[in-house]
């Protein structure tokens, strides 16, 4: 039962992730170095916020469990806002290495658009993340014991598999309208990428209460998405031609 907990969480959690990583980043090798620098970005604002959130644990001292709870959530707000520092700072960094990128990608075939760096970067952020948000629950997952035993919620691991599913998509699309936004100068497009991830975060805080942080969270992705595809260069008339061209296929084979 253990085995098939393990499996089916992380088939939900990283599942999809890791299929758009095979189908449109593992061929492409500059792909594959945007996405591993992308997840290192990641993993550097993760250990700066930790720094800072030790310092300030001892720095007070703190005995009391009222005053350690709001440390933790000042040190996970100032994690978000690291986070969405940090994506500024890769995408600076993406646009100065244009140039370089470009005459690399030639050998290859046409070089990355922004949005393609975009989509790629986003996907490494959502993935390291996802990675540090699940691994220790699917460690647990291997057991001994069985949750729910004491009273406990027994939807704990396939709740927490869906919100890193939740998250790690949510970062791919973040990525790509936070670019855009940084292309277009559109400053606020970026103050509402960083309201809608303290939002998410302050939404996990409701949990055991899951309905009540995945229902939000679900709605908040696929505004997102939707958002995203837009921001990609996508249109409604892409969509009909899509739909129209799917049609006629299936005609034409029956």
């Amino acid at each position: 039962m253990t085995a098939a907990v393990f499996f089916g969480c992380a088939f939900i959690a990283f599942g999809p992730a890791f299929s758009l990583f095979i189908f449109t980043i593992a061929k492409d090798p500059l792909r594959v170095i945007i996405l591993i620098a992308g997840a290192f970005f990641w993993l550097v604002s993760l250990l700066l916020s930790s720094l800072v959130w030790f310092i300030a644990t001892k720095a007070t001292n703190a005995q009391d469990l009222t005053l350690q709870k709001n440390l933790l959530i000042f040190g996970c707000i100032f994690s978000v806002i690291l986070q969405e520092v940090f994506r500024f700072a890769y995408y600076r960094l993406l646009r100065k290495a244009n140039e370089g990128l470009a005459a690399i990608s030639e050998e290859d075939g046409p070089p990355l658009s922004v949005r393609e760096m975009a989509y790629v970067a986003g996907l490494g952020f959502g993935i390291m993340s996802g990675a540090f948000s699940m691994i220790n629950t699917l460690s647990d997952s291997l057991g001994p014991g069985t949750v729910g035993m004491f009273g406990d919620s027994q939807y704990y691991f396939i709740t927490s598999a869906l919100m890193t599913l939740a998250l790690t998509l949510l970062h791919t699309f973040w990525g790509v309208v936070f670019f855009e936004g940084c292309e277009r100068k559109r400053w606020w497009v970026i103050a509402v990428v960083l309201c809608l991830h303290l939002m998410v975060f302050s939404l996990s805080l409701l949990n055991p209460f899951y309905v009540g942080s995945i229902l939000p969270v679900y709605a908040i992705m696929l505004l997102m998405a939707v958002w995203a595809f837009f921001s990609s260069g996508g249109s409604l008339h892409n969509i009909t031609l899509l739909w129209t061209c799917r049609k006629s296929n299936t005609e034409t084979s029956s």
